[in-house]
């Protein structure tokens, strides 16, 4: 069940982050930029963790 609420949240960051990208680069914000990068890859990587425990198990 948390394993898919994580998975939401991560779908979330990266649509956010795609359209952060699609603004205009004087409208773009640097710092919100690195921050959603950084959390979804953080998120992607527990979610791939995850999914790798549960073929070895």
């Amino acid at each position: 069940m948390s394993i898919g609420i994580l998975a939401l949240v991560t779908m979330a960051v990266w649509i956010i982050q795609i359209y952060e990208f699609i603004k205009h680069e004087e409208k773009q914000d640097n710092r919100k930029t690195i921050l959603l990068t950084s959390f979804g890859c953080l998120l992607t990587t527990i979610l791939t963790i995850h999914l790798i425990q549960n073929f070895i198990a």
